[in-house]
């Protein structure tokens, strides 16, 4: 049970370490101060649905639809690169105003954004469903799977909500519009990258 659960630990807690979109998304929040709690909490109830759907199988929906990874790889593209052409014009602008202030979005916006980080993401459907749930076909036992899971979740809420609360700690260097440029440049680098990848690999 040990093992099984050290090892959802650990898979899970190295795919997501790699920068990401729904990193760089908490990773902003946590700097704005602003629903870092909510937002961190959703990306981990998330990610241990489809890390769950995963173990139990649910690969075989791809099976019997082979092309929706293809319909993903498109909305997830379209998606990042809107966004990521979202922070470069708040760069251009240069207008860093509110975010100064410690002002953000409202909730429910903030959670709608990264619903669309999660579910529009097909590497977040590939690193759950594919790869986690592969790897836990080695466990046969339904405890097995279940400790190996219990471990997955565990990974995640440690990452998210490590990356969202210790994001504070950059606090200091953000106080100018400039730290905050870079940073949005950053982010639109990142966004774009992954949607050249997702058309690349579509």
């Amino acid at each position: 049970m040990f093992g099984a659960a050290a090892t959802g630990f650990i898979t899970v807690f190295s795919l997501i370490l790699a920068i990401g979109a729904q990193n760089a998304f908490v990773l902003r929040q946590g700097l704005l101060k602003a629903h870092v709690f909510w937002i961190c909490l959703f990306f981990s109830v998330s990610d241990i649905v489809l890390i769950a759907a995963g173990v139990l199988g649910f690969g075989a929906v791809v099976k019997l639809w082979p092309s929706l990874p293809l319909y993903m790889a498109w909305g997830g593209a379209a998606f990042l690169f809107v966004y990521g052409a979202s922070r470069l014009l708040a760069a251009w602008r240069g207008n860093y105003a509110v975010v100064l202030s410690g002002k953000s979005a409202g909730l429910w916006p903030t959670l709608a954004m990264g619903a669309a980080f999660t579910w529009l993401n097909p590497h977040v459907y590939l690193d759950t469903i594919g790869l986690i749930g592969a790897i836990s076909t080695q466990f046969e036992t339904g405890q097995a799977k279940l400790a190996f899971t219990i471990g997955g979740a565990a990974a995640d809420f440690i990452f998210f909500f490590s990356l969202g609360y210790g994001a504070r700690l950059l606090a200091p260097i953000m106080q100018s519009a400039r730290s905050w440029r870079v940073l949005d440049l950053l982010i639109c680098g990142v966004m774009w990258a992954l949607a050249i990848g997702l058309l690349l690999s579509a």
